[in-house]
């Protein structure tokens, strides 16, 4: 049984924490928060003992907030590190987690020279059986490592151009909205999401485009992929579904054209938190004349990396070798759907 840290219960944190709740093969001992706030007192009754920075105990004790002890005493205690902290703190404490001897699982917040390598369960499972570190990709990479790396199985891939459609905030991110605006974002070409995706995939063309949006429900990509041969509508359709973690929309039939009726298509299903795993690809969009394909696809940000990190803890500790036995029984045990929702 793997045991497993987690420093920071935010949005990633707390997902994770969760899923490996799930799984037979590891355990949470214990995930670490800053502030005595709501989340704090979720992960309580949720059962996951906390840990907190020293200088915070009064902090903690004045509020009345229950702890089980400091960082250092999870890091004595733990194989596997998972740092969900914000974006550029984790390489902050990287030389905390080596001094424990610990493997460390960081996020795509965090630039790619803090890990190893940068993961995806599809393209390097197995060149991260037993590393010492890895950083997951954020969910926009993630989302477009997976379907590029579906049609380069079909076909050598010559060139990515992509525009970003990104949510302006997570919907608990009061302090960063609302916008009554599209802001680009940055404004320039490529934004890093093309820099990130070579961190995965290698020296491939791409570019890409970022706009915020004023929601905080979902991403939305549009892809123009050039092929460096002819292929069938057929071809593409037929990949994607056969795909884990991918599933197709036929929005003429279901009436789905939007991310909010994904959103909505979620909770009906009983997803906690309304959470999509999976790259919605509306099947409606695919367009394929030649070498191009063209398709638009939905990436909910708070809870597409949460597979990919249970993936990389097996990965890392080489209790599972294979990673589509891993994928396998991450997805079973998070209900993640692939194929047509029909």
């Amino acid at each position: 049984m793997i045991r497993v840290g987690i420093n920071g219960y935010g949005t990633i944190g707390k997902r994770v924490a969760e899923a490996i709740a799930l799984q037979d093969d590891m355990k949470v001992v214990g995930v670490v928060k800053t502030r005595p706030n709501y989340e704090a007192l979720s992960a309580l009754k949720k059962g996951f003992d906390i840990y907190i920075p020293r200088e915070k105990e009064k902090e903690f004790i004045d509020k009345g907030v229950g702890f089980k002890g400091f960082i250092e005493d999870l890091l004595e205690k733990i194989d596997i590190v998972i740092d969900a902290t914000p974006g550029g703190v984790g390489a902050k404490y990287k030389s905390i987690y080596e001094k424990y001897g610990l493997k460390m699982i960081f996020q795509g917040g965090e630039k790619a020279a803090v890990a190893d390598l940068s993961f995806n369960s599809f393209v390097n499972y197995e060149k991260a059986l037993g590393a010492r570190s890895v950083r997951v990709v954020s969910c926009n990479t993630t989302g477009l490592v997976r379907v590029l790396w579906v049609l380069s199985r079909i076909n050598e891939i010559e060139s990515v151009r992509a525009v970003i459609i990104r949510r302006g905030a997570d919907p608990k991110e009061i302090d960063r909205g609302p916008i009554n605006s599209l802001v680009l974002d940055p404004p320039s070409v490529p934004s890093h999401h093309a820099l990130d995706v070579k961190t995965v995939l290698g020296d491939i063309d791409i570019e890409t485009v970022a706009i915020a949006s004023p929601t905080t429900l979902m991403h939305m990509h549009v892809l123009n992929v050039r092929m460096r041969n002819n292929v069938s509508k057929e071809e593409i359709i037929e990949a994607f579904s056969r795909t884990p973690r991918i599933i197709l929309v036929d929005s003429s039939r279901t009436g789905i054209k939007s991310s909010s009726e994904v959103i909505e298509l979620a909770r009906d299903l009983g997803r906690k938190r309304y959470d999509v795993y999976e790259n919605v690809i509306f099947k409606d969009t695919i367009y394929v004349k030649g070498r191009e394909v063209i398709f638009v696809q939905a990436i909910h940000q708070e809870a597409i990396v949460t597979p990919e990190n249970i993936d990389a803890i097996r990965a890392l500790s080489l209790i599972e070798k294979d990673p589509w036995r891993s994928i396998e029984k991450t997805d079973k045990s998070l209900g993640i759907l692939s194929g047509e929702i029909r």
